[in-house]
């Protein structure tokens, strides 16, 4: 998530703004020319924008599906690869209607992750104890609450540490990460790290596993953040690795050292951060891209979401091919 707007509906789609509106799925600039990285781009899926479906967050699926997650439909929804859209999931309102997520404003479903298990996990973020926390994917349909997290936080991006047999998330509104035990419980802080902190809306945002350590995405800053794990699972101290990055939401490792693709949600940008921190925008608004807000690098295949929110009519997930 990333990027205000005006209080509740504008907080509400920070990672989450969309698509051309004109998108179909043919793509429209396969190609940038030389030294691109990306080719047959086109789109997987098409959500209801009628129904609140702004695409928001992605974990990939063996088979090459994926599952989504929705705000503010509140859903979890998965992509099979011919591009049908299931509802896995659609969490209740607060009791009462209510409900005041901290920064957003409403109740939203934000990170989703897989199991090696096969299970799958996502955030809801209600404003209220007892349903702000990680929840679970069950066959019956009903979803399982795993970890209640305190509901002053903002919950945005979910990792499942297998190494670790341990939840990571971030939290946007407290600009911190918290651990809390895969197979459920109480969840602590594990880093608060000043890097982490927001800058007058939303701290630490997209977050991944990677080589040794934990990195986030911090939206304000326009910053990737570097967090060295210690011996024992605990946090070192905070590297900022890239900088520039403003109303930057997910992003993902490509496979080559710390080569990143991240999306950025403001500027409606998939932008590939080179090693050394260097920006190069490889998809913009001419191939799609409006309020970009969550990338999935599998082998060649590279899966982006786009919520069409704050612009745009058509939410979507789209895929395009990594070219090396």
């Amino acid at each position: 998530m990333s990027a205000p707007r005006s209080t509740k509906l504008r907080a509400a789609t920070l990672g989450l703004t969309a698509l051309l509106t004109t998108a179909a799925a043919a793509p429209a600039h396969a190609d940038h020319g030389a030294g691109t990285r990306l080719g047959d781009v086109r789109v997987l899926a098409h959500f209801d924008r009628a129904a609140g479906q702004a695409a928001e967050s992605i974990t990939l699926e063996p088979g090459g599906g994926a599952v989504i997650g929705m705000i503010p439909a509140r859903q979890v929804v998965r992509v099979a690869p011919d591009g049908a859209v299931h509802v896995l999931v659609t969490m209740p309102l607060p009791p009462g209607g209510g409900g005041t997520t901290p920064v957003v404003g409403i109740p939203v479903v934000t990170g989703v992750a897989r199991a090696d298990s096969g299970a799958v996990y996502f955030l809801y973020s209600a404003g209220r104890g007892g349903l702000t926390g990680i929840w679970q994917v069950r066959p019956s349909g009903a979803p399982r609450l795993v970890v209640p997290l305190p509901a002053d936080t903002m919950p945005n991006a979910l990792v499942v540490d297998s190494g670790r047999d341990r939840f990571l998330v971030t939290d946007s509104a407290g600009g911190r990460i918290w651990q809390a035990p895969l197979r459920g419980g109480e969840a602590a802080v594990w880093s608060a790290d000043p890097a982490l902190s927001p800058a007058g809306f939303f701290g630490a945002n997209g977050l991944k596993i990677h080589d040794g350590a934990v990195w986030a995405s911090n939206s304000d800053r326009g910053t990737l953040v570097r967090i060295p794990v210690t011996g024992d699972g605990g946090s070192g101290r905070a590297e900022v690795r890239a900088t520039g990055l403003a109303g930057i939401d997910d992003f993902d490792f490509t496979g080559r050292g710390t080569e990143i693709l991240a999306a950025i949600n403001q500027a409606s940008e998939l932008v590939r951060v080179g090693v050394h921190g260097a920006r190069e925008t490889l998809l913009d608004a001419g191939d799609g891209m409006q309020g970009t807000t969550a990338v999935a690098v599998r082998g060649s295949r590279v899966y982006v979401t786009n919520g069409a929110n704050l612009a745009g009519t058509d939410p979507n997930l789209m895929l395009a091919q990594l070219r090396r």
